[in-house]
């Protein structure tokens, strides 16, 4: 029993846990902090699966280069689905998708 309740606390802090930059940062481009969440569930943009947004300028756009679980459990408390976030990025709009080249998710 003491193993089991072990491997679900282990188990609840590594999803919890901080995830790496997707992406290489590239110092001679500029770094954007924007807010980032589930499109379908915070930003109110069509669809009926979850997936990663980020807002640009005002606008929601979907995410290239990077998907919505590289960053944890999107159902979890802080995650994707529940909240908004701020992240670190670099990359350009291509259309209504924002690719990105460099994304680090900032601490809540």
């Amino acid at each position: 029993m003491k193993k089991l309740v072990f491997f679900f606390v282990l188990a609840s802090f590594l999803a919890s846990a901080q995830t790496k930059p997707a992406g290489k940062l590239d110092p001679a481009k500029p770094v954007l902090v924007l807010e980032t969440s589930c499109g379908t569930c915070n930003f109110e943009m069509p669809g009926k699966e979850c997936f990663l947004a980020l807002k640009y300028e005002g606008k929601a756009y979907a995410v290239e280069g990077t998907g919505l679980d590289d960053h944890g459990d999107a159902h979890e408390e802080k995650g994707f689905c529940m909240a908004v976030r701020k992240a670190k990025v670099q990359g350009v709009l291509k259309g209504d998708k924002f690719v990105v080249t460099y994304f680090e998710l900032l601490k809540p």
